[in-house]
């Protein structure tokens, strides 16, 4: 991977972790989330931060030192929704998000036979 991939895959990150601490605190309610399950949501929204921070730092393996800030992100998200009117806790959202980390490192073996991706393997 080049430089400027990284930094793109990083920049992403950052823009998703924005957007996603935006949608998950706001009262405003997105149809386009509502029709898609909350848990489902959760689980495709932290395979997605997954793939970005392991794309964004290559040159460690995504272990724990992706994962536990990935997961304490989401428990960060539900501790502010906890004092949020019009939202609330939800230990269930936490396995969602528990469940998209684990999904993608299920699925991370499979990446390096797409094309695109394979690049995260090659030496920098």
């Amino acid at each position: 991977m080049t430089k400027n991939t990284i930094l793109l895959f990083r920049l992403s990150l950052i823009i998703a972790l924005i957007l996603i601490t935006y949608l998950t605190t706001t009262a405003t309610d997105y149809s386009i989330a509502h029709k898609i399950s909350d848990k489902l949501s959760h689980t495709l929204a932290f395979i997605g931060l997954s793939l970005l921070a392991d794309f964004s730092f290559p040159v460690s393996k995504f272990g724990w030192q992706k994962i536990c800030p990935l997961f304490f992100y989401g428990i960060m998200i539900e501790c502010i929704q906890y004092f949020l009117p019009y939202r609330s806790f939800s230990l269930l959202d936490m396995l969602a998000d528990a469940l998209g980390i684990a999904t993608y490192v299920i699925i991370l073996p499979l990446l390096i036979y797409v094309p695109e991706l394979k690049k995260r393997w090659q030496v920098l």
